[in-house]
Order: structure tokens, then C-alpha cells, then sequence
């Protein structure tokens, strides 16, 4: 007898920019992800996750991708609100900011993202960023899951 096969892995994306979004669903992909789920906006994202971490049954995210761009705190807005849950859960929490300092970066971090990342302008830069999120992704992954 074989046990049910459950879904497979993915990356929860909340962004609230299509073309933002687009892009770096493509080059997280070509980096090797698993399929991403994208949210397109707050919102959204916390709902579908709300729903997701709630039922025992589902596949969790392996990461939690945070690119909220309606204001200029909304990337922390989102941490303040959210953070907790996700920790609970045992879901990393990723968000992409403007580059910023490490004074930038701290305050990200102390608000609950386990990791921050850059947009980036540049192409050969963001295609950098989104390969350190792709191994962000796989070296936070429960190591004794079972596969078929």
C-alpha cells in the first residue's frame, strides 16, 4: 500500500508588482526553485497562507518571499503582522528590499525576515540575488522529509 503522494514543494511569493513578480518567478526557475506560488499583495498572501499553515494536510511553503512595494514600510508592515505565524511554523521568510545598509538590514531582520535580499538594476546582479535565494531555499529545508 502506498501512501498518498502530497504536493509538491513550493515558494510563496507575495508581490504586488506583475512584471516584478514575472521576473523573478523566471529567475528563480532557472536557478533550480521549486514551482512558486505567487500572492499579489499583502492581502492576498496572508489569507492563501493563513489557509495554507492552517490545514495539517497541505504542503507548507519551503520559503515565504516577501517584494512589497505599495509603500515604502510595507515589506515591514507585512513582518509585524505576520512574522510570528511563520516562525511557529517553522517557514523561512525572505524579503527583497532596496539595497540598504546593514542599519536597513537589521531593522528587516529584527521585524522577522530570516533573510534579506537586494532588487537589483542590473541583470548579471539580480540574476546573483536570485541564485542566493534559490540557496537561501535549499539550505533551509527540513532535512528529514521523505520522498517517493
Amino acid at each position: 500500500m502506498y501512501a498518498e503522494r502530497p504536493d509538491p514543494p513550493f515558494i510563496a511569493l507575495i508581490d504586488d508588482d506583475d512584471h516584478s513578480a514575472h521576473l523573478l518567478t523566471r529567475m528563480l526557475e532557472a536557478h533550480g526553485s521549486p514551482a512558486i506560488r505567487r500572492f499579489a499583495d499583502a492581502a492576498e498572501g496572508e489569507q492563501g497562507l493563513a489557509a495554507i499553515l492552517g490545514d495539517p494536510d497541505a504542503t507548507w511553503p519551503g520559503l515565504v518571499i516577501v517584494d512589497l512595494k505599495a509603500h515604502s514600510g510595507a515589506n515591514l508592515d507585512f513582518l509585524a503582522r505576520n512574522h510570528a505565524m511563520l516562525r511557529q511554523k517553522g517557514v523561512p521568510l525572505a524579503v527583497m528590499a532596496a539595497p540598504t545598509g546593514r542599519a536597513g538590514r537589521q531593522l528587516l531582520h529584527d521585524a522577522g525576515a530570516t533573510g534579506v535580499f537586494f532588487r537589483q538594476a542590473e541583470l548579471d546582479a539580480y540574476r546573483h540575488e536570485a541564485a542566493a535565494i534559490v540557496s537561501f531555499w535549499a539550505r533551509h529545508q527540513c532535512l528529514d522529509a521523505v520522498g517517493m
